[in-house]
């Protein structure tokens, strides 16, 4: 099982910049998939933006133009860059992989946007 770990959470305010890893204990090759999610507060989990092993990548509206997904397959790492942040970013952000039914969640970072 693929052992996922997100780092680089933290408090910003509105207009600011963060930038998530999601380091995986073996090759993200083996990953079809991998993607950040969020769950703001007293809401459902929601997909923030997913890349595939082919490096195609995938947005939610709402992050469009702001956030950007990116991989180093070298180091096992997923990276989730988030510019002009808002206060609705608000969430405890995780990451994902798959590969067909196989799924792994990596345990979560909180990332606090305030003005």
């Amino acid at each position: 099982q693929v052992h996922l770990e997100e780092s680089g959470g933290g408090s910003v305010h509105t207009g600011g910049s963060l930038s998530l890893a999601c380091s995986a204990s073996e090759s993200i090759l083996s990953l079809a998939e991998v993607g950040w999610y969020r769950q703001p507060p007293g809401r459902p989990r929601e997909m923030v933006a997913t890349i595939n092993r082919m490096g195609n990548t995938n947005y939610a509206d709402s992050v469009k133009g702001r956030f950007s997904i990116s991989r180093d397959n070298a180091k096992n790492t997923v990276y989730l860059q988030m510019n002009s942040l808002k206060s609705e970013d608000t969430a405890v952000y995780l990451c994902r992989g798959t590969h067909g039914f196989y799924e792994s969640w990596g345990q979560g970072t909180q990332v606090t946007v305030s003005s």
